[in-house]
Formats: C-alpha cells, structure tokens, sequence
C-alpha cells in the first residue's frame, strides 16, 4: 500500500471507509480464490465491449422489438453480474477497465478536450498478460490517447487496431475517414480499410485468435457502435422502421443488430477452432444509453448516458467460461469496471510485478460459485465536465442496498430499484455515512496525481511523426462561435522541426500564427491554401504548449489538424 493510501485511510478513520475503500482488497483476499487451479491454467479471454449500448438494448433483458440472438445466447451460457457499474461516459470507463483503478487516478476524466488521454505510467491488464507469456489485441475503439505514449501499443497491446479518439466522423478522424470504409492506425501506422467498421474489427479479432490458437490471448473487442453518428446499412435499419420506431431508435437498433452478427461470428470461430473451453468470453457495455431527445426502452431504470441514476451506469456483464463458471446464473452483488483487471488477473494465475495499487474487488469466487456470502462494500463514480471534478457534481456512492445520488437524495435499491422515491429524509444517518465515505474517496483519488493532463511526446524515435487533433487540445477559447486551444506536449528531442498546420472548410489569405513554448512563427494562407508548413522550428527539450491559428474576415481559429516531424 502506497503512502498517500497509507495516510489517507488514517485521516479518514471509520471502519465503514476504510471497508469500502481499502478493505475490499482485504475481503477478497479472505472470501475469494487468488489463483485458479483450473485444468486451463492460462484460458484465452475476449473481452466485447459495446459503446453507448444500454442495459435495456437486448432482447434478453425484455426490449419488445430488438432481435439479438448472439448475444442472448452468450446470456444463457454465462454467469451474470446484475448489479454491475461503469462510469457515465465511455473514457473513463475504459480507462477503469483497463487498469482496475478508479479513473480519477488516471488522467482519464472525461471524452475530449484533452481530458480522455490516461497517463502512461498506469499498468494496463494487457501489460500485465504480456508479461505472462500472452498475446495482446485490440480491435476498435481505445479512447486513452492517440499519439505516443499514450496508445495502445504503448500500453501493452502487441497488435493494435485502432480508430482515433471517441469515434468516427468525430474530430479526431482523419480525413476520409467514417463508418464505411474508415481510416484506422494499425499499429501505430493510418490504414484505410475497406467495409463497415464493426465488420473491419471483428474480422481483425478472428484473424488474432486464429494466429495465437495455439497460445493463451486476450482479445479486446472494443466496438465504436452504437454511438452516434447512426450509419449502417439501411438492411439492418428497415425491420425496425416497419415496426413504426422512430428513426434514431431504428438505425441504433440496426447497428445494434450487426453487432449481434459480429459477436455470433466471432463465437462460432471460437467453436470451430476448438477453443470454447479454453476461452472466457465477457461482454459489456461502457455505460447508459444515449438517448434524451428520442428515449428508449431501459428496462425500467431511471436515467441515461452521462447521469448517475441506474439507467446511466447500471449495465450487462456476461461472463462465460463452460466447465467453469455456471451457466444460466445471475448474481446480485455490487460489482463494477474495477473488478475485471483484478478477477482476470486471478483467473489467468497472472503475476503483476507492478505492484499496483488496484481499487477492483477479485471476483473470481463468486463468478466460479464457491462463495456464499460477498461483503457489502461501497462504490463510487462521478462525471462531469471539466478539468478537475467539484465535489458533489453528478456522483454517486452505492452499496448493496442504498444509494446516495449528489449528496442529497438516498434510494433504497432493495425496494426501489429505479429509484423513484428519495428517502433522505427518513434515512439521514444513511445519508451521513455514505456522503464520509464518499468525501473520503474523493480526496484520495484526487491526491494520487492531481488532474493535470498527460503530455504528447515530440522528437520521441517510438513515434517519428505526431499528429495533433482538436480531440486533445486543452484551454478552449471561443469567438462568435469558433474555437481556438492548445496542446501541452513534452519535447524528448532538442532540434529543428517541421510543422503543419491545417484548417479544413478555411481558403483564402489570412495571417497565421504558431507558438511552440519559446518559438513563435507567422506566415500568411496563400490563396486557394487550408494550411501551411513551417520548416526548421527550433525547440528545445521539455514541456511546452503548442497554439496555432488562422484569421480571417477578423474571425480567428484554430487549426482541425497539426502534424508534426522531427527534421534535425
């Protein structure tokens, strides 16, 4: 246990914080397996991971219209988590996946703005399962950071296929890219591929498993659907529009529907390739539905993506492993993102030289049905926009029974589990006791590095040319609507460097500027130009912001693109 954990549970006191925060490691070690004696001792794992896909958008959870028959299938084979949480929002559930550490430990806050690159220094379940002797992949969305070294090949991924930022047709992408026929960085290096995403990364994840069949892998599947923008195919669209759903349901649903296609390919290959008793298979989603202004079905819960409430952060989590863990069974015990790294670890009898400080709970007893009894714990989540979070703003605290949504209200999950009924004011001391243990949780994830971003690296040889999105700059000024920011970077190299700066949708003449730490440069548009190049920027080593832009018509923004290569 590091110092600041060390001093934060003596500052705390309470049995009750220390129980929820520490003590759960505790727990584990005393009510759950640490290893698996399993006749596989190293089992493969595909880990599906569905993006804004909700608890409700499955037709084994009651939805009336949408047809999954994969994935009901992999439902009736599996042991359930029904009570599992994520985040609000896609990064930092991810980046809580990835790591099992709260993602406020991590530098992963939030989807953009600078705010969605997790520190390099964080150890990832796929370095730990290398270290191990198991191939890594991914395949689809990482969302932790685009440049080096911040990707996922920088974060223990041996192959890695990957789109850009939060998603496609979003500022990250490349230009040309999009649902069809995307532009993707396969390692490091931007690929077009010809299809439709989803189809693109689940061929990628068969061919990964069919190259390592005869060694342990872990497969990440981590699909960009059904987030919007809604592009698909108008076959998977038309069943539902005949159904009379609104439009927005109809596509979300269709690419929902081919994601179902997708994973029921990827199993069957499993079968033909002999691999099912050898392989764990876990899917879920990386929190609500996106769905305010065209609501659909949520099982009941109240809330959606970005809140708090259960329909926000409550979602599927199918485990499967035949011979194993238990078909057909559902558990109700607390159990959220955190927990996955810890129980994969263990379930894999993987060594984490690390010695990583980890918040997740392993669950590897209770999924495997050796445990009677989980002991009740607290956990946390909290979102909002913004470099730092405010105490109190969208969070919640929750253990088996109660909830505490923003400091004020209390539901009582046993008997109201859509949460209709606040009874703060008949359960005050529930409400005190959950609001000491979340003031305490927050200061100690807060203390682990404060909420400084990440730096970009220049000039580093793992990555010769830096490409620089609107995904990743920070301090966003706006005037009559346009914006302008800056990337915070860290130069590895001292030396002369080339610089381009583009500005899509912007031709015609119009001074530009670019200012990297001490070095400043001016040039003008040249006519019919969207960007320039300045060549032999001189920079020295260490921390620096970079901010360009172009005005015109005195409008000044900033540029969509900023490429940048070592020359000297």
């Amino acid at each position: 246990m590091n110092k600041t954990r060390r001093d934060f549970l003596r500052m705390a006191g309470g049995a009750a914080v220390a129980g929820a925060l520490a003590g759960c490691q505790t727990h584990a070690a005393e009510n759950t397996r640490d290893t698996a004696p399993f006749a596989v001792e190293r089992p493969n794992i595909i880990l599906i991971i569905t993006d804004d896909q909700g608890y409700g958008d499955l037709g084994c959870h009651g939805n009336p219209h949408i047809k999954t028959p994969n994935i009901d299938r992999l439902y009736a084979e599996s042991t359930r988590l029904t009570q599992f949480h994520v985040c609000p929002v896609c990064t930092p559930t991810r980046a809580s996946l990835m790591t099992g550490r709260y993602n406020y430990r991590t530098g992963a806050i939030d989807t953009y703005r600078g705010r969605a690159m997790m520190h390099p220094d964080e150890i990832t379940v796929a370095e730990v399962l290398a270290s191990n002797g198991y191939k890594t992949g991914i395949f689809g969305k990482w969302h932790l950071g685009d440049c080096y070294p911040l990707r996922a090949m920088d974060q223990g991924f041996n192959e890695s296929l990957v789109i850009k930022g939060g998603g496609l047709a979003q500022p990250s992408d490349p230009p040309g890219s999009g649902y069809f026929d995307p532009v993707l960085m396969h390692n490091g290096e931007d690929e077009k591929r010809t299809g439709y995403c989803t189809d693109i990364y689940t061929s990628a994840c068969i061919d990964f498993v069919r190259a390592n069949k005869e060694r342990p892998f872990f497969a990440y599947l981590p699909a960009n659907a059904p987030h919007t923008p809604l592009f698909i195919d108008d076959k998977y669209v038309q069943p539902y529009l005949n159904l009379g759903i609104s439009e927005a349901t109809a596509k979300t649903y269709g690419m929902i529907a081919n994601l179902d296609e997708n994973i029921g390919r990827l199993m069957a290959e499993i079968d033909t390739l002999g691999l099912r008793e050898k392989t764990i298979v876990i899917f879920m989603t990386d929190n609500g539905p996106q769905m305010p202004k065209d609501p659909r079905y949520n099982a009941g819960m109240r809330g959606e993506k970005a809140t708090v409430y259960q329909g926000g952060i409550r979602v599927p989590f199918f485990f499967r492993w035949p011979g194993v863990v238990p078909a057909g069974r559902d558990v109700d015990r607390v159990a959220a993102h955190i927990d996955v790294m810890p129980t994969l670890m263990a379930m894999c009898n993987a060594a984490d030289a690390s010695n990583t400080d980890r918040d997740g709970v392993n669950l590897l007893g209770t999924l495997i049905g050796e445990e009677n009894v989980w002991p009740d714990r607290t956990i946390f989540t909290q979102w909002h926009r913004g470099d730092a979070p405010e105490l109190y703003v969208n969070c919640m605290a929750r253990n088996q029974r109660y909830k505490m949504v923003n400091g004020k209200e209390i539901y009582d999950l046993q008997s109201d589990p859509n949460e209709q009924r606040d009874i703060a004011s008949e359960r005050p001391e529930v409400l005190a006791q959950l609001r000491i243990e979340y003031e305490a949780w927050f200061r100690d994830v807060g203390a682990t590095r404060g909420y400084d971003p990440p730096r970009i690296y220049i000039g580093a040889p793992e990555a010769r040319e830096v490409t620089l999105t609107q995904q990743d700059w920070r301090g966003i000024h706006s005037s009559k609507g346009d914006e302008i920011g800056q990337w915070e970077l860290e130069v590895i190299t001292e030396g002369k460097y080339r610089v381009e700066v583009q500005f899509p949708g912007i031709e015609g003449e119009g001074p530009v500027e670019l200012n990297i730490g001490r070095a400043q440069a001016k040039a003008n548009l040249a006519k019919g130009a969207s960007g320039h190049v300045f060549d032999g920027i001189s920079l020295v080593k260490g921390a620096a912001s970079l901010m360009a832009s172009v005005t015109k018509k005195g409008v000044t923004r900033g540029p969509k693109y900023v490429y940048i290569v070592k020359q000297s």
